[in-house]
């Protein structure tokens, strides 16, 4: 029998070691749904070693970043909703940036938005193909849209492993019908059978992906009864993960945050919780900012970490938190225009766009997973010291080939490589 100081520091170490082992095995990344865009303008994409990459993916997966997340609109040029600012995801759009995401060894989330044009809280139009439909021709409607893009993703070898069936639907989706804001006794049956026919499409094209449910912070007591009424009275709705969006502008306070989470899992203590939206400014506030923390984390660079690092040392001290996924960190182009409009307009981006640079913050969000690229601290940029026989790693320990570019690990030693 060992003595009883030994087996506690042996159970202490095996603690340690669980933490450690699920922090590692959390997700971070960012919604990248323009990144084609500002790629196709030849945006530079540069870090801190002044490296620039020709293959953003490669630069995100070197620091430490495993999953990225991708919207998708039913018709975004329908002419009607069309809006030419981001609301531009279209399939084939997505089965492309989808399968380069997959192709990287990252996560790969789907964002369903159900609608030609942006969704949330506020505003949940139907597709303009979809008007006019019954409440049970949308069940099946939303049913067979669901398991077509799914079918073609996994053709195009961009299988999702999360699929989001709806965007921020706290107030609900599929407009008026599915409207539980102003309707939430005649409108809940109706998008309990949405939200169960699109489930029903993943599980049958992708039976590994796990299901999100998407809600925001606006009203605290909305989000809880989200989840509450579908545990308590539509348990057909089968899903794995409740998704997060949190602003501090708009949502307010980390203590606010944290007390949520803490209800949440409590009460589903079988559900992972994901952040799968969030953000702060580097420089002003977000637009229509409700709440101003600047004393607290200064619009600055330094500012922006800050808030990153806060927001990380909670989330780790919540277990069920699996996912951090950073809003429209790729946003980088100054003067860059797409259809004659302003492309960099998120004050939360990651990127300078005078100079192209990541922020610090943008380093920042690999502590959330618990591991280090590597613990090699010094950079060695003779190219004399690269080893052309030995075998060489990038920032997340995975072996590459000598075609690669950006800083190698060898021989104990990191080494740009242009």
């Amino acid at each position: 029998m060992k003595p009883i100081k030994t087996l506690l520091s042996v159970a202490l170490c095996s603690i340690a070691v669980c933490a450690n082992a699920q922090r590692a095995s959390n997700l971070v990344g960012g919604d990248i749904s323009m990144l084609p865009v500002y790629e196709q303008n030849n945006v530079a994409y540069i870090d801190k070693y002044n490296i620039t990459y020709s293959d953003v993916l490669q630069f995100f997966g070197n620091y430490g970043w495993n999953a990225e997340r991708v919207r998708l609109f039913v018709d975004p040029y329908s002419g009607v909703t069309h809006d030419a600012l981001g609301a531009i995801q279209t399939l084939d759009y997505v089965k492309a940036l989808g399968k380069r995401i997959k192709d990287h060894g990252q996560s790969f989330m789907l964002d369903f938005h159900y609608s030609d044009t942006w969704t949330d809280p506020g505003k949940h139009s139907l597709p303009k193909s979809w008007e006019g439909l019954s409440v049970d021709e949308l069940k099946v409607k939303i049913y067979e849209y669901t398991k077509d893009c799914l079918q073609q993703l996994v053709a195009a070898g961009a299988t999702p492993d999360l699929i989001q069936t709806g965007n921020e639907i706290t107030t609900g989706m599929l407009w008026p019908t599915g409207n539980i804001l102003t309707d939430a006794n005649g409108n809940w049956p109706n998008l309990a059978g949405y939200l169960e026919q699109a489930i029903k499409a993943c599980k049958e094209v992708c039976p590994d992906a796990k299901i999100v449910l998407h809600t925001e912070m606006h009203n605290i007591n909305s989000v809880k009864s989200f989840y509450s009424t579908i545990k308590y009275n539509y348990p057909g709705i089968q899903y794995d993960v409740i998704g997060l969006s949190y602003y501090p502008d708009y949502h307010g306070a980390l203590s606010v945050l944290n007390g949520l989470l803490t209800t949440l899992e409590v009460v589903y203590p079988d559900k992972e919780i994901m952040i799968v939206e969030t953000g702060y400014g580097y420089a002003w506030k977000l637009p229509g900012a409700t709440y101003d923390f600047s004393s607290t984390w200064p619009l600055t660079e330094a500012g922006q970490k800050k808030f990153a690092t806060d927001l990380i040392a909670l989330l780790n001290n919540h277990s069920t938190v699996t996912g951090l996924y950073w809003w429209y960190p790729e946003d980088n182009g100054n003067g860059l225009k797409l259809n004659g409009e302003w492309m960099s307009w998120w004050n939360a981006a990651l990127f300078n766009h005078d100079t192209g640079k990541a922020y610090a913050a943008f380093y920042e969000l690999i502590n959330f997973r618990g591991v280090e690229p590597t613990k090699i601290n010094t950079l060695d940029s003779r190219p004399s010291t690269l080893n052309q026989n030995a075998p060489r790693y990038n920032l997340n320990g995975q072996k590459v080939g000598k075609e690669y570019k950006g800083i190698v690990i060898q021989d104990g030693k990191k080494i740009v490589v242009n």
